[in-house]
């Protein structure tokens, strides 16, 4: 049996459930935000764990291969009882789920734990680099004289570190990356408080997606030069005219990419690059679990068959 540790809102979980369907695998879609209503019973002297919902019930050894997607907390809004209760329940529903994690051990597609220490930004650039990439100077610093060393070189970007969404009076307000043409020195407190990825701006023909999916490679030209409100980060606006071109890289950025993602222990990995004005490749990021489907959608290209592929390895291995 193949698992999906996911949420009910995750729409690209559909595509994989979809192809699993269509290929007749056995599977179960657990959506972690809904484990208050189900039944779980772990045995620690045997390290055995059964789940129980309304439609099956599953044995922990029972899976073969999982694939961690987009998994939460669960909902416990609608219990009657303070924010409190809420809190320390939701505290030890998350340690049944590592407990959870750590059971299915090498069958992941990419384990958590892995996940969880390669998003870390500094770590990529220093292995992407080592890899040969090309990766603008970067600094991540809550300094506003570092930051003003950098921007001495020439223009820059600045881009959250990890969190890109803010509440604001009860508002969300998404974080996109922006050009940064000076600070103020009224902004020194402000920095002071959290850090900022400072990096150099590189002007760019077209910025690229490389979905990497065990050693499959599927790379996507995004022309966002094309809007001027997408030009420095293609997400702003969800402009959905953006044209998506599939396009073939070189071999040695193709390698360097499914390089990247196996040194980081995935099979997994969803790169951000741009093509220069200088027609030089430039790493930006690598998101561990990033989003695929709209790719899929936009151009066809089969991910998610490559995703369950890469999940019958696991199960035949």
């Amino acid at each position: 049996m193949i698992l999906i540790l996911t949420n009910e809102r995750d729409l690209t979980t559909d595509f994989v459930v979809r192809e699993l369907k269509r290929r007749g695998r056995d599977h179960f879609r657990l959506n972690t935000n809904a484990i208050a209503n189900m039944s779980f019973a772990l045995d620690p002297s045997t390290m055995s764990l059964v789940v129980s919902s309304r439609e099956r019930r599953v044995q922990i050894d029972q899976v073969k291969a999982a694939y961690f997607r987009r998994p939460e907390l669960p909902d416990l809004n609608k219990l009657d009882h303070d924010m409190g209760q809420r809190a320390y329940a939701s505290t030890e529903w998350a340690a049944l789920l590592k407990s959870l994690y750590l059971l299915v051990g090498s069958r992941w597609l990419s384990h958590p734990r892995d996940i969880l220490i390669a998003e870390d930004k500094p770590s990529q650039i220093h292995l992407a680099k080592r890899l040969g990439f090309n990766v603008p100077e970067t600094v991540i610093t809550n300094d506003l004289d570092t930051a003003r060393t950098l921007m001495a070189q020439g223009p820059i970007v600045g881009k959250p570190h990890r969190q890109a969404v803010v509440e604001i009076e009860g508002s969300e307000h998404v974080m996109f990356t922006s050009r940064i043409d000076a600070i103020a020195e009224e902004d020194r407190e402000a920095l002071q408080y959290a850090p900022v990825i400072f990096q150099r701006l590189i002007p760019k023909k077209f910025d690229i997606r490389v979905t990497v999916v065990g050693e499959q490679v599927f790379s996507v030209a995004i022309h966002s030069q094309e809007y001027d409100e997408a030009s420095l980060d293609w997400r702003r606006g969800s402009n959905p005219k953006i044209r998506h071109e599939v396009i073939t890289l070189p071999g040695d950025i193709q390698l360097a990419c499914t390089e990247l993602v196996r040194q980081q222990k995935l099979r997994f990995g969803a790169i951000d690059l741009v093509l220069g004005e200088d027609g030089q490749f430039w790493f930006l990021e690598c998101n561990p679990n990033g989003q695929w489907a709209w790719i899929e959608n936009r151009t066809g290209l089969p991910i998610a068959a490559a995703i369950v592929d890469e999940l019958e390895r696991i199960t035949a291995a």
